[in-house]
């Protein structure tokens, strides 16, 4: 197994952040095993939130 770390945002949610950033890695990596999070955090503009920012720790099997 082998681990990268995958940075990814998203103007939805952290949840479409998380689901675009393994998407975006599953085209460079293969047989992906499991993704954590490890921070999230937000960009505010204006007092609203504009951004979604996650931090994932993603694993993957190498054969």
């Amino acid at each position: 197994m082998k681990v990268i770390e995958v940075l990814s945002n998203s103007t939805t949610s952290w949840e479409d952040a998380t689901k675009k950033a393994i998407e975006k890695a599953s085209k460079s990596v293969n047989n992906i095993k499991s993704a954590f999070v490890q921070s999230q955090s937000v960009t505010v503009n204006d007092n609203q939130v504009k951004e979604f920012r996650v931090n994932l720790k993603v694993t993957f099997e190498v054969k």
